[in-house]
């Protein structure tokens, strides 16, 4: 296994994997802010769940994920963290 296989082997656990992991990421069209908190808490609900939830949420700060419901963190919360991060 290559160091980079191994290092993501955390995604083959992710609970957000299959059909419902549209739910992660904003569609396509515009979507109105209610729609969008409730996209993003049924996807939050899901990661609540995930027994990889820790290694989601570091990588997507590791590599400053910039889309979508990662680690139970949003676009704006995981913006949040790193900032608090860097003062």
């Amino acid at each position: 296994m290559s160091a980079v296989t191994s290092e993501r082997a955390w995604q083959i656990k992710a609970a957000c994997r299959g059909p419902h992991a549209a739910v992660f990421f904003p569609p396509p069209s515009f979507e109105r802010k209610e729609e969008k908190l409730e996209r993003e808490s049924r996807a939050k609900a899901i990661c609540e769940e995930c027994s990889v939830i820790g290694e989601c949420r570091d990588y997507a700060l590791k590599i400053r994920e910039q889309h979508g419901i990662w680690g139970g963190l949003n676009e704006l919360e995981r913006r949040e963290i790193l900032s608090r991060r860097r003062n």
